[in-house]
């Protein structure tokens, strides 16, 4: 909706805001085609030299999708969601191959979603402030919005670490994972997005980017490089639950939590991901887990423990990892009714 992105322009500079804050800035369908609409019109506009995406409010970029819109559309079908992540994947390659700077401001919570819209620009910023995350194995989902793409290109097994528990990631740990390029203190954002109007963005970068924080998964590299480098679900539970180190026995106990199911879809699209060439190809595999997903029990049902019922005790569907076959893992990687994604 137009209320809820605002687009202005300002000496040169396309100014982006998603503006939801009481959700988060969580992103509707609406709010995904107004995006590309004003993206694709900038494009050809010789006045706009610089896009730059921001969020509303206090808190972040943004959280997401709006998963409570997913869940009730689930329960009737899910074609409204299946047009939205059409969308949405659409949106996202849009930005990685946007012909001017793209400025992504991360600061604050920038998940799931609000990762799609900013971390495949050409430059991400991140603060001291940064909380990001792809967290839809937490709502039996599986990481999308290029999510996969961004995951599998991360040092070692990091991104399987990560897609997996849906673990949060510090400003130091989304540049050491490829999610961001530069870390500027949220003080001087302001004065940083001022001087965009009358400067080159490397110049003023360099005025105010600062050394990369220290990014705690990198003093973890260790273990889970030894415990997610396992080919199956199953032995990277019992290799963290072995590996006597306490942070790997809680990564263990956040797994018990998740889908069974959506775990073993996740590590084999994460394993897929690796081969990919592009982007592109990533969003095609994603759509295809996704549009499978919405027709699976586990995905209304985690959406119902975390969000709506809030009961945080979701009953998944098969409940063990024994019971998720490879003929189930590999259902979710076939072409959906409705055909492929399409990325012009």
């Amino acid at each position: 909706m137009a209320d809820e992105v605002r687009a202005s322009r300002d000496g040169g500079v396309g100014r982006i805001v998603l503006d939801r804050p009481r959700a988060l800035n969580s992103l509707t369908h609406g709010m995904v085609v107004r995006m590309r609409t004003v993206l694709e019109e900038w494009a050809g506009d010789d006045a706009v030299r610089v896009v730059v995406l921001t969020g509303a409010g206090e808190r972040g970029l943004c959280a997401g999708g709006d998963i409570r819109t997913m869940h009730d559309d689930a329960k009737v079908g899910g074609a409204g969601t299946r047009a939205f992540f059409r969308d949405e994947y659409r949106l996202n390659a849009l930005v990685s191959r946007y012909p001017k700077p793209y400025v992504a401001v991360m600061d604050g919570i920038t998940m799931g979603g609000g990762v799609g819209v900013s971390a495949h620009g050409s430059v991400r910023i991140v603060t001291e402030r940064s909380v990001v995350a792809m967290p839809e194995t937490r709502i039996g989902l599986v990481p999308d919005v290029g999510g996969t793409w961004l995951l599998s290109r991360a040092p070692g097994e990091l991104g399987t670490h990560l897609g997996l528990t849906a673990a949060s990631m510090t400003a130091g740990d989304a540049l050491l994972c490829g999610f961001a390029d530069h870390f500027v203190p949220s003080e001087k954002l302001p004065a940083l997005l001022a001087d965009l109007a009358g400067a080159p963005v490397d110049e003023v970068l360099r005025r105010y980017a600062e050394p990369a924080p220290a990014a705690p998964l990198a003093d973890r590299r260790a273990w889970i490089d030894t415990c997610y480098a396992a080919d199956s679900v199953e032995e990277i539970v019992a290799r963290l639950t072995a590996s006597g180190v306490p942070e790997a026995k809680q990564a263990a106990e956040e797994l018990a939590e998740r889908s069974p199911t959506m775990l073993k879809v996740t590590l084999a699209a994460l394993r897929r991901a690796r081969t990919h060439g592009s982007l592109e190809e990533g969003l095609t595999q994603e759509y295809r887990v996704s549009c499978a997903a919405l027709g699976h029990h586990d995905l209304v049902e985690g959406i119902r423990a975390q969000v709506v019922d809030k009961d945080r005790d979701p009953h998944w569907s098969p409940a063990t990892l024994a019971e998720v076959g490879p003929r189930t893992v590999a259902a979710f990687f076939e072409p959906p009714h409705g055909g492929d994604l399409r990325l012009g």
